[in-house]
């Protein structure tokens, strides 16, 4: 057991390690390749360095690392010695590949470089993360700040490049700021989905008068896990208190079409309530494929 322990813990250390060194290079060949010959910013730590670097000598590889080192030591009392230190070892990582990798300039077209330079920015942080750490440090910011003040970690964030982007009208030009909205917005999106996954889970809600014949369907046909809600109808008087089985089932974004089809199949009028969920443990749940 404690052989199996050790292997699974090395090669999980393995995966981490090369999701954390690619995520450095997509995220520099973005930076080099795209934004930063075009004069375009990001939001976030990111955003600040490349701000700084566009308005200053100083090289954008050591604006990367100073900056960002305030928040690596946030990330220690924050999140753990463990996180901090692949945070501290990516970001040095991201500094040398800026430093030493020569990257051609792929386009000079401000559209082009606003969705591939977010898409490969993102994409490298989104698999720094998937890693085990970040390359830039709102994240950690925003979790610290979200706690001193009533605000959510995404409205913290969404203050953040708020600033940054002000600042980018203003020493370099509305058109610059704007197209680095564009790639903050695209750089998000990539992140998303590389974190979440194209099979991102889907909460699925139903209420239908057929509801042990759906509860089956789901259960043993295509062996979901069902929890049963105990409700009552409210709308008309004619069935007003009417008891009804609430079901609440969790699938994979790919599974909604097969799923809803044999629901509507059984109750054409069954309601079907769909909704988002980011994370979810234990229970009879599909793994997703990027795990």
């Amino acid at each position: 057991m404690k052989f199996k322990r050790g292997l699974n813990s090395i090669f999980r250390t393995i995966k981490d390690s090369f999701l954390i060194i690619l995520g450095v290079i997509v995220a520099s060949f973005g930076l080099k390749g795209f934004l930063i010959p075009n004069g375009f910013i990001d939001g976030g730590i990111t955003g600040v360095s490349l701000l700084v670097h566009f308005l200053t000598p100083l090289p954008i590889s050591l604006l990367i690392f100073i900056i960002n080192l305030p928040f690596i030591f946030l990330a220690m009392k924050q999140v753990g010695k463990n996180f901090a230190l692949k945070t501290f070892l990516a970001i040095i990582g991201l500094s040398l590949s800026l430093m030493f990798i020569d990257y051609p300039l792929i386009t000079s077209d401000k559209l082009l470089v606003s969705i591939f330079g977010g898409f490969l920015l993102g994409a490298g942080i989104g698999l720094s993360i998937r890693g085990g750490s970040v390359i830039d440090g709102t994240e950690v910011l925003s979790i610290y700040l979200s706690r001193k003040i009533s605000l959510s970690v995404g409205e913290v964030i969404f203050l953040i490049n708020l600033v940054i982007f002000s600042f980018a009208a203003f020493f370099l030009s509305i058109e610059s700021a704007l197209y680095s909205v564009l790639i903050y917005l695209f750089a998000s999106k990539t992140v998303d989905f590389i974190i979440i996954g194209i099979e991102g889970y889907i909460g699925i809600t139903v209420i239908s008068a057929k509801s042990e014949e759906i509860r089956k369907k789901l259960t043993k046909d295509l062996c979901k896990g069902v929890t049963v809600y105990k409700g009552k109808s409210g709308f008309s008087e004619l069935n007003f208190n009417q008891e009804r089985d609430i079901l609440f089932t969790i699938i994979t974004r790919l599974e909604v079409s097969k799923v809803k089809k044999e629901i509507i199949s059984i109750d054409p009028s069954a309601v079907i309530i769909e909704s988002a969920i980011n994370e979810v443990r234990g229970g009879i749940i599909k793994k997703r494929s990027l795990h």
